[in-house]
């Protein structure tokens, strides 16, 4: 995955520029300090800091040097962050400042690769290396050693603190058109074949439907990972849990039957002609127009779909759907992608390590969780009966974004998912509950590659997933028969896949043997 999570899309933009990082200044580009020192002082015996940060800036919240999360933040810790933002990628501009070898303190990494590339080269700190000045923090990868595994590099450093609990907004499910299902005496069906007999009667109630679309153009690893978990399979090379062992999941018996039923559902009109190529606006007008009932997506868009249409057609009803298993007898079970993959690094070129690794160990304590979540109590949020509950004048979950710059960038590690919650529909929190009922047993497992490794994955690998692509194609609208799969499974092997696995199999040890602890 992830892939940046999904739902944290959109890493580009800003009105800033960072012309001064690339010079001799160690003053940030035009987006200014944060009012730190307004409002009440640090807390007593907290000591005042000022540390320079780059900062991602998403269009949907844009970065603000006015939010109060910066003076609650200032209050708990002393610290002020003068925020650099990007004026274009993020990436490219990542690429500027290391290459400037004038670094903010802190820089926001979009993904784990790209931390662990940069660290490798010598321009990020090893987290590790100051665990002793972060009890927070070894108490917190004690309490989630595997997202603190996720964040060791293949020579087993840690380049990116490690986060956990925003991820949870990246969950993907199924859903369908409750009110349609309820008007026709229809089951949300629990297995494949029970998907089809249903798509087969919702045709024949809307002979110009179809009645399973999803945006397979627009998101096409995750949909395939999406169908593959329904199989327990997997679209790649995956780690399968029972036999603690690593496959290809191409190559499986279990994705052959996949690719059998979704044939079955094209032939019978069931799923589009174009569903391969299906963008997002596209996919919307159809599961807003009658024109499908089921679907794959992000969670959220139980809100995105309902809030939209109940104004003009109050029966709509798109709900939670619990995933069909591939065959009978086997779990119903989404994929896991609820983890994030940016994070925060610190420059190694900063003069302020161990200050800046005090800072940040704050945001792993029960406190900084909460700061970090909720904000402030009295001004973000109120204790009622014991439970907490944000102040009447955040009524969704993007607008308290927009207003505090809560859970923004460089504004927490450590998340109570629960703060999105309380924001969230009744249909939404419940789709929440349900959905976690159909997670896989374990996250699968997220190694860190070498430089040699990396380059298998994106010569081998590539090479194998264009096969699949094109073959996935092929098999799904007919263009070859499903008695060739001997004969295509000899062809995509051919292109690496025991390599491949190998790659997969070294850099798995690799982490297992990792030891977390201080230096």
């Amino acid at each position: 995955m992830k892939k940046m999570g999904l739902m944290i899309c959109g890493l580009l933009l800003s009105a800033s520029t960072l012309t001064a990082c690339s010079g001799g200044s160690n003053q940030p580009s035009g987006t200014g300090t944060n009012p730190g020192n307004t409002g009440n002082p640090p807390s007593a015996g907290v000591q005042k800091k000022t540390f320079r940060a780059l900062l991602d800036s998403n269009p949907t919240f844009p970065y603000s040097k006015d939010w109060p999360v910066w003076k609650w933040i200032e209050e708990k810790t002393g610290v002020t962050l003068e925020v650099q933002t990007p004026s274009g990628k993020l990436s490219d501009t990542i690429n500027l400042v290391v290459a400037s070898n004038n670094m903010p303190d802190l820089i926001y990494m979009p993904n784990r690769a790209s931390s662990n590339k940069f660290g490798q080269q010598g321009a990020l700190v090893n987290v590790l290396e100051h665990l002793d000045v972060m009890p927070n923090l070894q108490a917190w990868m004690k309490k989630y050693p595997e997202e603190a595994k996720a964040a060791i590099a293949a020579d087993g450093k840690m380049y990116m603190l490690p986060n956990q609990g925003f991820g949870e907004t990246n969950r993907m499910i199924w859903l369908y058109r409750e009110d349609v299902f309820r008007k026709h005496g229809l089951t949300a069906p629990k297995t494949y074949d029970e998907l089809y007999t249903v798509a087969k009667k919702l045709k024949e109630q809307y002979p110009d439907s179809y009645p399973i679309s999803m945006r397979f153009g627009q998101i096409p690893d995750e949909m395939y990972a999406n169908l593959t978990a329904n199989f327990h399979t997997g679209d790649n090379a995956y780690y399968d849990l029972e036999s603690k062992s690593w496959k290809f999941g191409p190559t499986d018996e279990n994705y052959k039957a996949m690719l059998g039923v979704w044939n079955k559902f094209y032939k019978d009109g069931l799923i589009p002609p174009d569903f391969l190529t299906i963008q997002t606006k596209q996919w919307q007008d159809m599961m807003s127009n009658g024109k499908s009932f089921i679907t794959i997506d992000y969670i959220s868009r139980v809100d995105f779909f309902n809030n939209a249409m109940k104004k003009d057609n109050p029966e709509y009803n798109i709900q939670f759907m619990a995933p069909p298993a591939g065959v009978a007898g086997m779990k119903q079970q989404n994929p896991y992608f609820h983890y994030l993959e940016g994070g925060l690094t610190v420059a190694s070129t900063s003069k302020n390590v161990k200050d800046i690794m005090r800072f940040m160990d704050f945001f792993y304590s029960e406190e900084g969780k909460t700061l970090a979540s909720w904000g402030k109590e009295g001004e973000a949020h109120v204790v009622q009966n014991g439970q907490k509950q944000f102040k009447p004048e955040y009524t969704d979950v993007t607008e308290m974004r927009k207003q505090t710059g809560l859970q923004t960038s460089g504004t927490y590690t450590w998340l109570d998912f629960g703060a999105h919650l309380s924001l969230f529909s009744k249909d939404l929190r419940s789709a929440y509950q349900e959905a976690t009922k159909y997670d896989p047993p374990a996250m699968q497992p997220k190694p860190a590659f070498t430089e040699a490794e990396n380059e298998v994955l994106s010569v081998t690998g590539q090479a194998i997933k264009k096969n699949r692509d094109e073959n996935f194609a092929k098999f799904v609208l007919g263009n070859r028969s499903l008695s060739e799969w001997d004969k295509y499974v000899k062809e995509i092997e051919a292109l690496g896949v025991p390599k491949l696995l190998d790659t997969y199999r070294a850099a798995h040890k690799r982490v297992e043997t990792i030891e977390l602890k201080a230096k």
